[in-house]
C-alpha cells in the first residue's frame, strides 16, 4: 500500500496547527485515558484504520485492559465504563455524527451532570480534533504502519 500524500511533508504548518490543538487538550487536564477512549470511538465510527491502530496501542501502553479496549465500540452493553466515560462516549458519537441528529438536549444534560461547562468545551474540542485527524489520515490514504 502507498499513501496518497504526506500531510506533514507537504504542509508542515497545517500539521503544526493540529499539534497545537493536541497541546491545548493535553494541557487542559482532560483525563488521558478518557481522551484515548474518545479518539478510539471516533476513529471506529469514521473508519480510520491508521488512527484506530495508533490509539489502541497508546491506550494499552497507558495500562488499559484488553477487555475495555475490545469493548469500546459496544460501550452501552459493557459494564466496564464509568458514567463519566459513557457520557463522553455518547457525546463523541453525537458530535462525530452531528449531521444525523445533532446533539439532543437530553444528551447535553447527561454530559452536564458529569462535566463542568469548561470541561464540556474541552470535550468538544477533543472530539473535533480526532475527527480532523481522522479526515486528514483517511483522505491522505494513511494506513497502520505507513509512518
Amino acid at each position: 500500500m502507498q499513501t496518497r500524500i504526506n500531510n506533514v511533508a507537504v504542509n508542515p504548518e497545517a500539521y503544526q496547527t493540529m499539534l497545537k490543538l493536541e497541546g491545548f487538550i493535553k494541557a487542559s487536564g482532560l483525563d488521558p485515558i478518557l481522551y484515548e477512549l474518545i479518539k478510539i470511538r471516533a476513529s471506529q465510527i469514521n473508519g480510520c484504520a491508521f488512527c484506530l491502530d495508533m490509539h489502541t496501542k497508546d491506550i494499552r501502553k497507558m495500562g488499559e485492559s484488553e477487555q475495555r479496549v475490545n469493548l469500546i465500540s459496544v460501550w452501552r452493553e459493557a459494564p466496564f465504563f464509568t458514567d463519566k466515560e459513557k457520557a463522553a462516549l455518547e457525546l463523541t458519537e453525537a458530535v462525530t455524527r452531528i449531521a444525523d441528529h445533532g446533539v439532543p438536549q437530553a444528551l447535553f444534560d447527561k454530559v452536564s451532570e458529569q462535566f463542568s461547562q469548561s470541561e464540556i468545551v474541552t470535550l468538544i474540542m477533543a472530539i473535533n480534533t480526532i475527527n480532523s485527524w481522522n479526515r486528514l489520515a483517511i483522505t491522505a490514504g494513511m494506513f497502520p504502519g505507513c509512518m
